[in-house]
């Protein structure tokens, strides 16, 4: 069998009511880490848009002054808190690209205060109460897809972002890794990736992350019940929610971590549920519905090595067969 290595992982659910303002949304969040820390979390990871309530339910042009650049204010923060912690820390950021030009990003940070992963969120949802599309560019797809190497350079060989003390990676002149498409990144403890919400209803994206080597997909979650839906319907969706990550977790051998947050903004009441899941699609860890709570799970990922013997997915996939996936829909005559 093979030789175990662990992670300890945290998630942090919690309310963003609308009459708090994001500086204080940003310290109840930091206090959490805090005790995610304390309780020998080695990894850990905030819901999607943390500092401030869900503001895409409507299209307000003044929101978009809630973005910042990364590196910004809020990422330095975020930078600090890491490298006093010692440990490394994903969070879920509205980042200002250019004017008029805005993401939701995660950005992963090392206990070293530095900055060694970006992700856009590339699937964007524009639903009733989720304006998404208004708000968010998605982000950018390259030509060739970024590969990850065990001996790309380590977090003290990175250089600083001019004008900051919390650097953004270095960029290699072969295949940058960069906020582009879907890339892994290494941490101490584990390969993860960095999806975001509406992503993780798309297999493409699970399965493009995994052949970067991730073990560990991040999905900050923004998700809820509407107040004119049905109970039924409501657990449908949080069912169907769970499955779809499960699924992930299995067809690819790995663990998944989804982070929601909790409470009720205006028409939606966001249901929590944060979990994590091992590769054989097992729950290890979950939330309450409805409570701020700190999940703390220790993942074997020894068990991705002894899964992916027993499943060889990966091994089996027909890649001279699938060219049809690059087509919207394939059409007949």
């Amino acid at each position: 069998m093979p030789n175990k290595r662990t992670l300890k992982l945290g998630l942090i659910q919690h309310a963003c009511p609308v009459d708090v303002s994001p500086k204080q949304n940003l310290a109840h969040a930091i206090d959490m880490i805090r005790d995610a820390a304390g309780q020998g979390a080695q990894l850990i990871a905030t819901q999607e848009l943390f500092t401030a309530s869900y503001f895409p339910q409507v299209q307000d042009e003044s929101h978009f002054d809630l973005a910042e650049p990364i590196p910004g204010p809020t990422s330095q923060t975020l930078c600090d808190l890491a490298k006093e912690l010692q440990v490394d820390l994903s969070a879920s950021l509205f980042e200002k690209r250019a004017p008029g030009v805005y993401h939701n990003t995660s950005i992963m940070i090392d206990p070293a205060g530095q900055i060694t992963s970006q992700y856009r969120k590339m699937h964007i949802p524009d639903d009733p109460r989720f304006y998404e599309k208004y708000y968010f560019t998605p982000g950018d797809a390259p030509a060739n897809a970024p590969t990850v190497s065990p001996n790309a350079p380590t977090n003290a060989e990175s250089d600083r972002s001019e004008g900051s003390d919390c650097p953004l990676p270095p960029t290699p002149p072969a295949t940058p890794p960069g906020p582009n498409g879907f890339t892994a990144q290494h941490t101490r403890h584990a390969t993860t990736a960095m999806l975001i919400c509406w992503d993780q209803w798309f297999p493409e994206a699970a399965r493009l992350s995994a052949l970067q080597g991730a073990e560990l997909l991040l999905y900050p979650t923004a998700i809820a019940w509407h107040k004119e839906e049905a109970d039924e319907e409501n657990q449908r969706q949080r069912e169907s929610w769970q499955i779809i990550q499960r699924s992930h977790a299995i067809a690819n051998g790995l663990f998944v971590a989804a982070i929601n947050r909790v409470g009720t903004e205006n028409d939606l009441t966001f249901w929590g549920s944060s979990f994590i899941t091992d590769p054989g699609g097992q729950i290890i860890a979950q939330a309450s519905t409805d409570q701020e709570e700190i999940l703390i799970a220790e993942c074997d990922l020894s068990l991705i090595e002894q899964t992916r013997r027993g499943w060889p997915f990966l091994r089996d996939r027909r890649i001279d067969a699938y060219a049809g996936l690059s087509q919207r829909m394939i059409d007949h005559d």
